[in-house]
């Protein structure tokens, strides 16, 4: 939630609505979503929808539920967040979820179509606007990887299938796992400075990464869409 984008779309919004799509069984990450979005904007208005009636809980600390699935329950919000939703469909299934939910945001509107671990120390998110997917982001706890494609598990969707030789993500990460070997010395500074040394080694490549904040916790790498969007053979 640190992109300049998406705190730009929240802070700019004539009515800060925030879905939460596919929270799962208890609505604990939407919940935290709110707090960190408050910290932002503090009237923003945070909803949770669940495709299943019987998950729908009452209102928690000014958080919202309802039954709803891509179409958003007829709501226009400035941001979703859509997390290990489309891993449960098929692969065709993206492009139609993509154009249904885009369909429905507000002006200036986002999309984060993304996958994590349960622990949130792996998580892979494509950012999308109303034209379509503008970047795609990789983001980990370092401690707990031995290299930058171990997050290939949790990619997207639309790209998890598409880390095969050939195809621009497999490039990316294989780009990126020997950037991180050539870091290795900076280990003896810890991880993230690492990652950090593997971001300057990945932009003297000239991979098109996006600068990233230097005190976030997390290890970070941002390339725009075109970077890794699959070749249609």
């Amino acid at each position: 939630m640190n992109s300049p984008r998406v705190r730009g779309a929240l802070e700019s919004a004539a009515d800060p609505v925030i879905v939460d799509l596919g929270y799962g069984r208890l609505p604990v990450t939407t919940l935290e979503l709110a707090t960190r979005l408050r910290a932002v904007r503090a009237d923003i208005r945070v909803i949770g929808l669940e495709i299943d009636p019987q998950r729908v809980a009452p209102p928690v600390d000014g958080v919202e539920f309802a039954v709803g699935g891509f179409e958003l329950a007829g709501l226009h919000p400035i941001l979703v967040r859509a997390f290990n939703v489309l891993r449960q469909y098929p692969e065709d299934a993206v492009d139609a979820a993509w154009a249904e939910m885009r369909t429905r945001l507000a002006p200036g509107g986002l999309i984060l179509d993304g996958t994590c671990d349960e622990l949130g120390r792996r998580c892979c998110w494509v950012l999308l606007d109303r034209d379509g997917p503008v970047s795609l982001t990789l983001a980990c706890d370092p401690r707990h990887i031995e290299r930058p494609s171990d997050l290939a598990e949790r990619l997207p969707k639309v790209l998890i299938h598409q880390n095969v030789p050939g195809q621009s993500i497999h490039t990316l990460l294989a780009t990126a796992d020997r950037a991180w070997a050539a870091s290795a010395g900076h280990s003896v500074f810890g991880p993230r400075d690492r990652w950090r040394a593997m971001l300057t080694e990945l932009h003297a490549a000239g991979v098109p990464i996006e600068t990233q904040r230097r005190n976030a916790r997390d290890a970070v790498l941002t390339v725009p869409w075109s970077t890794v969007a699959p070749h249609v053979s």
